[in-house]
């Protein structure tokens, strides 16, 4: 589905966001970006949305080389992917409902099956009666959640939430991060952008951990790193193993021996 191919990006400021990047995400994928700010995370994102193009490389989503593509194409682009983005980017004029409902208008969908379809979404994302409140009314997760209801509307083919709990609290990130996962069980293919090792146990998506615009672990792609850290993982396992079965061994000859002795013992008397 997507394809980074030894990307890099260097701004006019002389910062390079990205160096060298290679990675492929599958259909169905929950992949997770980390790493801290200026890692190269939403870069990634702005690159998938033809928002920013490589200074070397290829991006490529759905075999189609990002930077090519005009007119349409980008339209339907922005379609197939949805960004879900930290401050809600929510218009604070319109309801809920018409908020979530915009993307459908402007596809030129009917009203009565945008009514539907933002009905079935404020279900998902647990807002039910709440079409007519104004973003203003609403808490942080709220806000949050509409985000996401509006980022689905169109049925994107990829979900890219950019630090989509970077304004909210403990309780409020994890709850983002299940309706998050659940999404995910239901068949779209998520990204997300966080640094959020709360959110990370309760997504359990394959990682991909950037440091200053370079990839230095991808758990799918078991990088040299990774594979280092697994191997001592497994012999200091196996070596706990050896040593739990000597213990267990010695245990067991403990008593053999002592019986032995109280025998001889019994022998010598008689």
């Amino acid at each position: 589905m997507i394809e980074f191919n030894q990307v890099t990006k260097h701004y006019p400021t002389g910062q390079t966001a990205l160096s060298e990047v290679t990675f492929q995400i599958k259909e169905g994928e929950l992949v997770l970006f980390t790493g801290e700010s200026g890692a190269g995370k939403t870069t990634i994102m702005r690159m998938l949305i033809h928002d920013l193009f490589p200074t070397s490389g290829e991006v490529k989503f759905l075999d189609k080389n990002i930077s090519r593509l005009k007119g349409k194409q980008i339209v339907q682009l922005r379609r197939d992917i949805s960004v879900v983005f930290q401050d809600y980017k929510l218009l604070l004029d319109l309801t809920i409902a018409e908020n979530i409902g915009l993307p459908l208008e402007i596809k030129g969908m009917k009203s009565s099956e945008i009514r539907s379809r933002v009905g079935d979404l404020l279900e998902l994302v647990g807002l039910q009666g709440k079409e007519d409140f104004f973003p203003s009314q609403l808490s942080g997760g709220e806000a949050q959640r509409v985000s996401i209801a509006r980022a689905l509307a169109v049925g994107p083919k990829l979900l890219f939430a950019d630090e989509p709990t970077g304004n909210l609290d403990h309780e409020t990130s994890l709850s983002i991060a299940k309706l998050l996962k659940k999404i995910h069980e239901l068949g779209t293919t998520i990204c997300m952008a966080t640094h959020n090792l709360d959110l990370m146990k309760v997504l359990k998506g394959r990682e991909i951990h950037l440091n200053k615009g370079k990839i230095v672990k991808d758990t799918k792609e078991r990088t040299a790193e990774v594979m280092e850290e697994d191997e001592k993982k497994l012999d200091k396992k196996h070596a706990e193993k050896e040593q739990r079965t000597e213990t267990k061994v010695k245990h067991t000859q403990e008593p053999e021996a002592h019986k032995h002795q109280e025998e001889k013992k019994q022998e010598q008397e008689e």
